[in-house]
């Protein structure tokens, strides 16, 4: 969104907002005088945010009626993973060759830091944990995968930012409404949190050793493993 007034952007904060936590439905038909009223604010602002929300993957506009959340099929999917693919594996290859920098020290420090975070939810008695029965699954409160799923979003955000192209960071912008949806239908299945956080430890450490080719594959792999098991369910 460029050029947007301080109720532009409260809308699309706004409306964001309610989109990712939950508290808007998928096919269900919402009118925008009624979120403008709701926000207290004109219905040119909130126009021009359900704009730059559709611009950006979350909505569908239906003309002359209001708007929907944007659904997650299976070809919605497997193109945002390609796409996703196709960026990040480009990413890891820089990012490794130049791990030995100065640079490449920031960004290991920062990938450090959201691993850590993301593990302190994966301790017992952690936030994360609702209960963890022997023999059972852990529970996760919808907080805590929230929290979890965010940190995930900036471990990856994190490599596009490094290589600084800025068609990348508009793709993903476009894009995170569905990675979004895929993540959560992925850490949804018992044991993928943890399956996560072993591939992203393990995916560190190769970056850190500047083994780009074990790197790449890895994320390839990683990248792909929410398609993989959408289609062993079926």
């Amino acid at each position: 969104m460029e050029s947007r007034s301080p109720l532009q952007i409260q809308a699309y904060d706004y409306l964001k907002k309610m989109i990712l936590s939950g508290k808007l439905e998928p096919d269900v038909l919402y009118s925008e005088t009624r979120m403008s009223a709701e926000l207290g604010i004109s219905r040119t602002p909130m126009r021009e945010a359900l704009r730059c929300l559709s611009q950006d993957g979350y909505i569908t506009i239906v003309p002359s009626k209001g708007f929907m959340l944007r659904s997650l099929n299976e070809q919605d999917m497997e193109e945002s993973i390609q796409i996703r693919c196709a960026i990040e594996g480009f990413c890891v290859q820089v990012i490794a060759a130049e791990a030995d920098t100065k640079k490449g020290w920031k960004l290991l420090g920062e990938l450090e830091k959201l691993l850590e975070k993301q593990e302190k939810l994966l301790l017992p008695g952690s936030q994360g944990q609702v209960r963890e029965e022997k023999g059972e699954p852990r529970v996760w409160s919808d907080a805590a995968l929230e929290a979890f799923m965010e940190y995930d979003h900036q471990f990856h955000r994190a490599l596009i930012d490094y290589v600084g192209n800025r068609e990348f960071k508009q793709t993903f912008q476009r894009l995170m409404y569905l990675i979004h949806l895929t993540t959560a239908r992925a850490l949804s299945i018992p044991g993928r949190t943890e399956d996560t956080m072993k591939e992203h430890k393990l995916f560190y450490s190769y970056l850190k050793d500047g083994d780009g080719d074990s790197a790449y594959k890895l994320m390839m792999v990683h990248l792909m493993m929410p398609l993989a098991m959408h289609l062993t369910k079926k």
